[in-house]
């Protein structure tokens, strides 16, 4: 951009042109931070130089990816893998709108739909290494109007139990209402005290939406802040997660977004609007973010940012609690039924001797896929702004590659 010269006093011509670079990285309101510029600079540098089989499987990784989304005319994704400390791969694929010209890039946003009750078991965890509330709190402690129709269940429901789909309640009780609009604490004052419980609280796995959310009552309880300004306060921020957020106006507001699709042939898809459900129970589903901020979330899960949360909460927050057999099977080709299970917000796959952190998730036309093993180090994130066939076999054939590696080793 050329600068014209001007007879204006340098102070006022230095505060013009503070202003518009501020412009400029205002990108996502309510967002934690500057958003695109400020993200493609601190992502600038961060590849590293890697062992020749590690780029090789990356590189072959993405060769795959690109076929795969051109064979399932995906419209846009996007893929971020974490290594030790470091990103080593991200990158973009595809259109943020099938049709239109604008890519998708490492900063565009996307919703994640159930990758955000990854975020509200840390959230716990966090709270946990406080000491502001803990695990074994019983969730009427906080929230008074959590019953059910069995009073005496009601009343020995922990937080552990929210986190880990344990309450005992029917699977995705009320999930529907959410869908409708209402309010989690309405369904949970109203429509709770009516529903039947079909099994023993710590035992019997269920998934839910609505009940996982109370844990955003008990955290407003316990601190007197909202779900949202602690997700930004204690993870975002400190996590360096520049435009992620978890609510509607936020996604609204961002300039550089994926719109959602829905197909409507074999070979063509259309955009869809965004909607304003699940984030009245953003702790389940309401989280926005680009896979940048996914990176630098990978690096909080595989224990580098002990600042964000220590090493001995993320034990906690991935030790399985319950096995989830009875549920539909996680990628049934890979994993066996009876080697999954779920811990606080998180599946724990076992595959041979490896253990997986996984999640997926799936809102608005919107899917996303996070998976890390601890013990190698490695995690991957993909996102995608439509429900696509690729979405379902993305993380094995990662994992599958890498695990290759190791028996080679």
């Amino acid at each position: 951009m050329k600068l014209l010269k001007s007879t204006t006093p340098f102070s006022f011509v230095s505060f013009v042109l503070m202003f518009a670079v501020a412009l400029m990285w205002y990108g996502c309101a309510n967002a934690p931070g500057p958003d695109v510029q400020a993200a493609q600079l601190a992502q600038s540098d961060h590849k590293i130089a890697l062992d020749s089989a590690s780029q090789a499987i990356i590189d072959d990784y993405d060769r795959y990816f690109s076929r795969e989304m051109a064979n399932t005319q995906t419209p846009g994704a996007a893929v971020v893998i974490v290594l030790d400390s470091q990103i080593v791969f991200i990158k973009g694929y595809g259109k943020r709108v099938f049709g239109h010209p604008e890519p998708v890039d490492e900063n565009t946003v996307f919703r994640i739909g159930s990758l955000s009750k990854g975020f509200a078991g840390v959230l716990t965890g966090r709270l946990v290494q406080e000491n502001v509330i803990h695990w074994d709190d019983p969730v009427q402690q906080y929230y008074p109007d959590f019953t059910l129709r069995d009073k005496a269940q009601a009343k020995r429901i922990r937080l552990w139990h929210l986190l880990s789909h344990t309450t005992g309640l029917p699977y995705h009780a009320f999930t529907n209402l959410i869908e409708q609009g209402y309010d989690t604490h309405r369904i949970i004052s109203e429509f709770f005290p009516k529903a039947p419980v079909c099994g023993v609280e710590g035992s019997f796995f269920s998934y839910q939406n609505v009940a996982f959310c109370a844990i955003e009552e008990v955290m407003k309880k316990a601190t007197g802040q909202t779900y949202q300004e602690l997700l930004t306060n204690k993870i975002f921020r400190p996590a360096g997660m520049r435009t992620a957020s978890c609510d509607y106006s936020s996604i609204r507001a961002c300039t550089d977004k994926a719109c959602p699709h829905i197909r409507i042939s074999n070979t063509a898809w259309v955009a869809d609007s965004i909607s304003s459900l699940y984030y009245n129970s953003a702790a389940a589903g309401g989280v926005n973010a680009s896979i940048a901020d996914m990176g630098e979330w990978l690096k909080v899960l595989l224990g580098y940012k002990p600042e964000v949360v220590s090493n001995t909460t993320l034990d906690k927050v991935f030790t399985p609690v319950v096995k989830t057999g009875k549920e539909r099977r996680i990628m049934p080709h890979w994993i066996d039924r009876d080697a999954a299970a779920y811990a606080m917000g998180w599946r724990v796959l076992q595959h041979k001797s490896d253990t997986i952190i996984y999640h997926g998730g799936f809102v608005n036309g919107y899917k996303g896929e996070i998976a890390f093993d601890r013990k190698a180090k490695v995690g991957i994130c993909v996102l995608f702004n439509a429900a696509t066939e690729l979405s379902g076999n993305c993380i094995q054939e990662f994992f599958e590659r890498w695990q290759q590696k190791q028996v080679k080793k």
